[in-house]
């Protein structure tokens, strides 16, 4: 079925010219980069193979062009390559992964090649890595809920099918346990329930953290509907920058082929940033701020923009993707970049990690733009929102009387703020806080039992209907946590 006959706007047609092998054209090797003479009509990011003495077929793409000279970024490792006996063969077309109805279930390296000892995938249709455009007016709001099994983001910052939301971490939080753990739990409520899957990318990740993913996965019986896509820390960091086209592109086919709602989840974000820098000096690119590439924002851009639910075409595409700020900087460009491209942030916190609380998610700088068109009435529950809000309210208020508290002491506060002081400490023992996953249903019941401990009239975001359904008479009305 032709993507372009059901929906104007994407374009999958694409010229194919007929192969052609150049020898003896080598001139030096940089690591990953094979640098040739130009002596044939050759097309940016072609695919081509790379042959050494050992006959190997090596997976590249043609990364710079000028008059005379092109480099090629070999995929795959080059020991064994001589200049004299080094063979390139150009496809005449860009990178392509062929998908096919067997995807999940299946473990796949960065340029996906199955790696779990499985049959090859029965190709039914070959798509450009780079992805398929969306024609922008086709673009629909998203507006459907994913529960995630975390009260942090479904009660407060909920992920919205369609939508792309990232996690803020830093080195030592624990987002690799957050993002195995919602792709074991993650699900769609009602109908849409059985055509939910998973696409997992791990980017350059070490082998341990490759083989607790996969453990994970299997374990839990989540891989019969997830895919997953490994690309470790020891393989070429042009390898790093592919893994997430590749993925992408499978969970394309699955959405809007299969008519699958896909959740994409990918970590580490940072480890692809860091690979584009190093690729980029390679290059002898002119670096911008921190070194990286100016143009990091339209590259990041590319990946996260193929997140969505387009008008006539079945199924979804949701990404959270996880990244370490390094050094805690939520200015980094990384973040910075990100935070910009993106739907909002989950914020992890090292201070409530250290506090043992998990996962350790910093509320009040965290948000989901999109999180209002997901939940209410139809969707959720009719009071979600107005509990998220009145939550919201009354942990910050926590927060003010910490820092007051921080100056003139406990016994200075009047006892109405030391009420706010209880909540605060609850809010975090008890709310944020969990040891196994949560339905929608119990986070919505735990919050409302957190706010019967506060003064009735202090929960000035409920309407008095939810006053009088959910903090009646006979609730404290002085409020004290227990």
């Amino acid at each position: 079925m032709n993507w372009t006959k059901r929906l104007p706007g994407w374009e999958t047609r694409w010229h194919v010219r007929a192969e052609v092998s150049v020898s003896g054209a080598a001139t030096r090797i940089e690591g990953p980069l094979l640098f040739l003479k130009r002596n044939v009509a050759v097309g940016l990011n072609e695919s081509v193979e790379v042959f050494g003495s050992d006959g190997r077929s090596r997976l590249g793409r043609v990364a710079t062009l000028d008059d005379d000279v092109m480099v090629i970024e070999v995929l795959e490792s080059t020991t064994g390559l001589s200049l004299p006996e080094t063979r390139v063969r150009l496809h005449g077309s860009s990178l392509h992964f062929g998908v096919g109805p067997g995807l999940l279930g299946r473990v796949f390296n960065g340029v996906g090649q199955p790696i779990d000892a499985g049959p090859p995938v029965v190709v039914e249709r070959s798509f450009r890595i780079e992805g398929l455009p969306i024609n922008p007016a086709r673009r629909i709001k998203p507006f459907e809920f994913i529960e995630t099994g975390f009260t942090c983001i479904d009660l407060l910052n909920s992920l919205v099918r369609g939508q792309k939301l990232p996690i803020f971490s830093a080195a030592g939080l624990p987002h690799d346990r957050m993002m195995t753990e919602i792709a074991q739990r993650a699900r769609l409520l009602g109908d849409a329930e059985g055509d939910f899957a998973l696409v997992f990318v791990g980017i350059g990740v070490s082998f341990d953290t490759a083989e607790a993913f996969r453990r994970a996965m299997q374990v839990s019986g989540a891989a019969e509907h997830t895919a997953l896509f490994l690309n470790l820390a020891s393989e070429s960091s042009t390898q790093r920058l592919l893994t997430p086209r590749f993925a992408l592109t499978a969970a394309e086919y699955l959405a809007f082929e299969e008519g699958r709602h896909v959740l994409v989840l990918m970590t580490d974000m940072t480890n692809y940033c860091e690979a584009l820098r190093e690729v980029s000096a390679s290059h002898g690119e002119i670096p911008s701020r921190k070194g990286y590439p100016g143009y990091m924002y339209s590259d990041l851009a590319i990946l996260y923009e193929r997140a969505g639910v387009v008008e006539g075409l079945p199924g979804s595409l949701t990404q959270l993707v996880a990244l370490t700020m390094p050094a805690s900087d939520i200015s980094h460009p990384i973040a910075d970049l990100t935070g910009y491209i993106t739907e909002g942030q989950i914020v992890l916190d090292k201070n409530l990690d250290r506090q043992e609380t998990y996962p350790p998610v910093r509320v009040l700088p965290s948000l989901s733009r999109l999180m209002k068109d997901g939940i209410g009435q139809g969707k959720t529950h009719p009071d979600h929102p107005g509990l998220a809000q009145q939550l919201y309210a009354s942990y910050a208020r926590a927060n003010e009387v910490r820092t007051l508290a921080s100056v003139v002491g406990t016994e200075g506060l009047p006892a109405s703020d030391r009420v706010y002081l209880e909540f605060g400490d609850a809010f975090e023992r008890k709310l944020l806080h969990q040891d196994g996953p949560r339905s929608l249903e119990e986070s919505l019941r735990m919050g409302w039992d957190l706010l019967r401990t506060l003064p009735r009239r202090e929960l000035r975001r409920l309407s008095r209907a939810q006053l009088e359904k959910h903090v009646p008479d006979v609730a404290l009305t002085e409020g004290a946590v227990s």
